[in-house]
């Protein structure tokens, strides 16, 4: 049969990138506690595409896929995105796959159990001398309380919902878990998904003793990651939905290396 994408092209048009997007797919992440967690992530991938190339085979993603039932780890996604090049016959590939991580948390003072689920993304890249990029970004709901509400009110002061998100490359694997820690002890407290009423007393009664501007908590973050030599880049954003204002609060700070 005719192999319509390998037909020539003669627009002299090189596309940067070409592939499949929004494909969900079960995958398995390493679990700091369990070992592995398996998930399903939605998935783009990309690779180049040459100007004298009419198209690329885009069902060879899938079948790339299936063939190794994904481990999402930093060697398994080197792999794949060399896979992805010698297979298509590209000088670069692009990998994204976005998923729920589930970390079973105990209230804090009940203990009862529930299951939190923070959003990832692991992104990574080749390009034509096999230099592979890898980033993860984690998305964690807060709750925080507002500095100065807290200091011109008579009684009470107003607080909200936020979510930071954190995106890292980095040296050695880091541990999502690990991240998300690192997030949460700068908010204001953490969001549980189970709260009998001594844990709402504990958890409205601690954010209140912690009050947060978006400020503090990007700044919170940057200071420790600063300091670790195993971090490459990062970039870090709060964003807090008022429960008082029309509009969200926001910062952000991203590492200059």
């Amino acid at each position: 049969m005719i192999d319509v994408q390998n037909q020539y092209d003669d627009r002299n048009m090189p596309i940067n990138k070409v592939g499949i997007k929004n494909l969900r797919y079960p995958i398995t992440v390493l679990d700091k506690e369990k070992r592995f967690q398996p998930t399903v992530a939605t998935i783009n991938m990309y690779v180049d595409l040459p100007h004298e190339y009419k198209g690329t085979h885009m069902s060879r993603f899938v079948e790339m896929l299936h063939e190794t039932k994904p481990q999402v780890s930093l060697k398994t996604f080197s792999v794949l995105l060399d896979q992805m090049k010698k297979l298509l016959n590209a000088a670069s590939a692009h990998i994204e796959m976005t998923f729920p991580y589930f970390i079973e948390k105990k209230a804090p003072m009940s203990g009862s159990l529930g299951l939190m689920d923070y959003t990832c993304c692991l992104k990574g890249s080749s390009d034509a001398q096999d230099q592979v990029d890898l980033i993860l970004e984690i998305s964690v709901p807060i709750t925080s309380v507002c500095p100065c509400s807290k200091e011109i009110s008579d009684e009470g002061a107003h607080n909200q919902r936020g979510e930071v998100k954190l995106a890292t490359r980095f040296e050695k694997f880091r541990w999502i878990e690990d991240m998300i820690e690192l997030v949460e002890k700068a908010a204001s407290c953490d969001v549980y998904s189970v709260l009998k009423r001594v844990d709402e007393k504990y958890v409205t009664e601690r954010a209140f003793r912690r009050p947060r501007f978006v400020e503090d908590v990007v700044r919170d973050i940057a200071c420790v990651l600063s300091q670790d030599k195993n971090i490459k880049w990062f970039s870090v954003s709060a964003e807090n939905f008022e429960s008082i204002h029309n509009h969200s609060a926001y910062a952000s700070i991203t590492s200059d290396q």
